[in-house]
């Protein structure tokens, strides 16, 4: 699934309402940014999990 990349102006917009304001130099690296993290985390929900034990299962095994 990919992830529709975020507009300087709607970096701006969701920064703003976060009570963020950003300087205008900033909106473009910021919407970079923030749609590069997007994509990594869409692509983390992709993956299939359900046979992996939960980190509180593992034992470190002496050597």
């Amino acid at each position: 699934m990919s992830v529709p990349p975020l507009s300087p102006e709607g970096a701006a917009d969701s920064a703003l309402r976060a009570g963020l304001p950003l300087a205008g130099d900033r909106h473009a690296v910021v919407a970079g940014t923030a749609h590069h993290i997007l994509t990594v985390i869409s692509r983390l929900r992709e993956l299939d999990l359900a046979e992996i034990p939960p980190a509180t299962a593992y034992r470190v095994k002496d050597r």
